[in-house]
C-alpha cells in the first residue's frame, strides 16, 4: 500500500523546470515595453514579440516544465478560455483600440507574467492549494480587464487606463454648464486681418512672423492668464482680435465655440446633435475652424460643415458634406480643416475633396475619392496659378480651384496625416507615408504642361502625425513622431536629432526659435539652427496627452488638449 509523504511532494515540486518560463517572460516584457523606449523603430517587433513569447511560454509549460499533466493542459485551456471570455465583456474602448488588437497586446504579457509568478510562488504548495491558486491567478489576470477602460493612447501606443465607471472630464464639464458672457468687443482689432486664421496659421505652415518673445524663462517665465476646462476634441484655435474659436464635444452635441481671448470666458456656442468617438484620440471633432472675412467655417468629425458669423455665432448656412459623397467615415473621423480660396470653401471628406460656394453652400464640384486621408486642403500658388493640393491614400493631387480640373498628380500609396510644406512656389515636401520618409518634389509648367519631378526621398526625417516647418534652408520636425530633428532642404541629410518631445510645433521666424508643445503638455523652446540641438527652456503648461496644435497670437500662447485649455502671456 502506497502512503503519501509531504517530503516526496516537496521534492517533486522542486524539480519543476521554472527558469525557461522566467527567461521567456522577461524577454517578452523587455521586447514589448523596454526596447521600443530605447529604439522607437522597434515598436513593431515589440508587438510581434508578445505573440512569439506567449507561444513559447505555452510550449514551455506544456512540454518542458515537468508539471503534472493535468496542470499543464488545464492551465493552457483555462488561460485561453479566460481571455476569450473576457474579450466579450471588456469596455468598447479596449475592444476597439489598435485595430481591435489592444486587448491582446496588453492581456497576453500580463497573463504571462502572472502565470510565471504563480508558478514560482506555488512550487512548494500542496496539489489542492496549487490548483486553486492557479485558477484564481488565471481568472484574475484575465477578468480584471473587464473593470477598466482606456482614455486613449499616446504616440508610443501607451494607453491611459481608468476604472470603467470613473467619471470622465467631459462628464464633469457637462455637469456645470457654461454661462455665456456679453462684453464689449474690440471692433478696431477685429477690423484687421485675423492674428491666426485657422489650422497652423494663415498659410497653414506653422510659421509666425513679426513676433518676438522672452526666451530666458528662468527670469521671465510664461505668465498664465487663464485656464478652463474644455470638451474633448483634437481641434486647435483660430484667433481674431479679442475672440478665439475652437471645436469640442459635450455629450451628444458637437460644438463650435467662441471664447474671449483675454479672459477665457465663453461668448457663444453652436451645437449639432452628433458625436464621434474612437479609442485612440477619444471623442470630439478633429478639425480646426477657419476665419475668412467675418465668417467662421468649421467641419465636424462626422462631416457637418457650418458657416457662422464670427461675432455672434449666427448660422449662415450648414451642409452635411458626408452625405454629398459615398465615402465611409475613417477610423479617426473626418479631420480636414476648411480652406477658403476666393469664393469657394474646400472640405476634405477623408480621401475626397469637395468645393462649396461660400455664399450659399451649393456644391460646385468634387474630386475623386482617393482613399483614407487625414489631411486638409492646402493652397499653393505656382506660376501665378492658384492650386488646391490634397493628399490621400493614392498620393498628391493638384486641383484648379474654380472647376476642379486636375492640374497634376503624383501617385505614391500610403495613409497620410500631415500637410504639404511649401519650400517656394515650385518645390514642396510631402511625407511618403506615416513614419516612412520625407519626399521633395518640384512642379513646373512648360509649354502649357505641368511636370512633376522628384528631387529626393529621405528617411532622416520620418513624420507621423506631427507637421513640419521649413526655415532658412532646413526642415524641422519629429522623427517617427517623437524626437525633434533637423535635415537640410537640398539633400535631406540629417543635421541633428534631439529630445523626444512628440506633440506639435510652431516656428518664430524672427528669432530662429521653435516653440514645441510636447505630447505631455510641456512648452519647450529650441533653437531653429542646423549646428546642433539646443533647448533653451521648458515649462509645464497643461496636464494630460496633448495632440492639439499650439497657437501664438501676438504674445499670447494658446494650448489645449481633450480636457482643458490655457492661455499664457510670453
Amino acid at each position: 500500500m502506497n502512503t503519501f509523504h509531504p517530503l516526496h511532494e516537496s521534492t517533486r515540486r522542486k524539480s519543476l523546470r521554472l527558469w525557461p518560463g522566467i527567461v521567456i517572460v522577461l524577454l517578452q516584457w523587455l521586447s514589448r515595453f523596454v526596447l521600443p523606449e530605447l529604439f522607437p523603430d522597434a515598436i513593431a517587433f515589440g508587438f510581434l514579440s508578445i505573440f512569439l513569447f506567449g507561444l513559447a511560454l505555452a510550449i514551455w509549460w506544456a512540454f518542458f516544465s515537468r508539471a503534472p499533466a493535468f496542470e499543464r493542459w488545464f492551465a493552457i485551456v483555462l488561460m485561453v478560455a479566460g481571455l476569450v471570455a473576457t474579450s466579450q465583456i471588456i469596455d468598447k474602448s479596449i475592444a476597439t483600440a489598435n485595430v481591435g488588437l489592444m486587448f491582446a497586446f496588453y492581456s497576453i504579457p500580463v497573463m504571462s507574467l502572472a502565470f510565471v509568478v504563480w508558478a514560482v510562488a506555488s512550487r512548494n504548495f500542496t496539489d489542492k492549494l496549487r490548483r486553486i491558486t492557479m485558477v484564481f491567478t488565471i481568472l484574475l489576470a484575465s477578468g480584471f480587464w473587464a473593470l477598466l477602460r482606456t482614455n486613449g493612447m499616446d504616440a508610443e501606443i501607451h494607453h491611459e487606463f481608468a476604472w470603467r465607471w470613473a467619471t470622465t472630464a467631459e462628464e464633469s464639464l457637462i455637469s456645470t454648464p457654461d454661462q455665456l458672457t456679453s462684453m464689449p468687443l474690440d471692433s478696431e482689432a477685429r477690423a484687421k486681418e485675423p492674428e491666426w486664421a485657422g489650422f497652423r496659421g494663415t498659410n497653414r505652415d506653422g510659421i509666425v512672423h513679426g513676433s518676438q518673445i522672452e526666451t530666458d524663462w528662468t527670469k521671465n517665465s510664461p505668465v498664465e492668464l487663464w485656464r478652463r476646462p474644455v470638451g474633448p476634441g483634437c481641434s486647435s484655435f483660430a484667433v481674431h482680435g479679442d475672440l478665439m474659436f475652437t471645436q469640442e464635444q459635450r455629450g451628444d452635441y458637437e460644438m463650435v465655440t467662441c471664447y474671449h481671448l483675454n479672459t477665457g470666458d465663453p461668448v457663444w456656442k453652436h451645437s449639432d446633435s452628433t458625436r464621434f468617438w474612437d479609442a485612440h484620440a477619444g471623442a470630439g471633432p478633429r478639425s480646426t475652424p477657419t476665419l475668412y472675412k467675418g465668417r467662421l467655417y468649421s467641419m465636424g468629425a462626422t462631416g457637418i460643415v457650418n458657416v457662422l458669423d464670427e461675432a455672434t455665432g449666427t448660422l449662415i448656412w450648414t451642409r452635411n458634406a458626408a452625405k454629398d459623397t459615398h465615402v465611409e467615415i475613417p477610423g479617426w473621423g473626418y479631420t480636414g480643416s476648411p480652406l477658403v480660396v476666393d469664393s469657394t470653401v474646400f472640405i476634405s471628406i477623408s480621401g475626397q475633396i469637395l468645393a462649396y460656394d461660400i455664399s450659399n453652400g451649393h456644391l460646385r464640384w468634387s474630386g475623386k475619392d482617393g482613399g483614407e486621408s487625414y489631411c486638409s486642403p492646402h493652397l499653393m500658388v505656382n506660376n501665378d496659378t492658384k492650386q488646391v493640393l490634397f493628399t490621400n491614400k493614392e498620393g498628391l493631387t493638384s486641383y484648379a480651384p474654380a472647376d476642379g480640373n486636375i492640374l497634376w498628380n503624383l501617385s505614391f500609396p500610403g495613409i497620410r496625416v500631415i500637410q504639404p510644406a511649401l519650400i517656394n512656389e515650385t518645390d514642396l515636401l510631402i511625407n511618403q507615408e506615416e513614419r516612412k520618409a520625407l519626399k521633395r518634389i518640384a512642379v513646373n509648367k512648360n509649354a502649357g504642361v505641368w511636370k512633376v519631378e522628384e528631387r529626393w526621398t529621405s528617411e532622416n526625417l520620418k513624420p507621423d502625425y506631427n507637421d513640419i516647418v521649413i526655415h532658412k534652408g532646413y526642415v524641422y520636425g519629429f522623427e517617427g513622431g517623437l524626437s525633434l530633428a533637423c535635415i537640410d532642404i537640398e539633400k535631406g541629410e540629417r543635421k541633428w536629432k534631439g529630445a523626444r518631445y512628440g506633440g506639435q510645433l510652431i516656428l518664430l521666424a524672427d528669432q530662429d526659435i521653435l516653440l514645441v508643445l510636447t505630447e505631455k503638455g510641456e512648452i519647450a523652446l529650441v533653437k531653429a539652427i542646423p549646428g546642433q540641438f539646443t533647448e533653451l527652456a521648458r515649462f509645464p503648461a497643461i496636464k494630460g496627452k496633448t495632440w492639439n496644435h499650439p497657437v501664438l497670437a501676438g504674445h499670447i500662447l494658446l494650448v489645449r488638449n481633450t480636457q482643458e485649455m490655457v492661455a499664457f502671456r510670453l
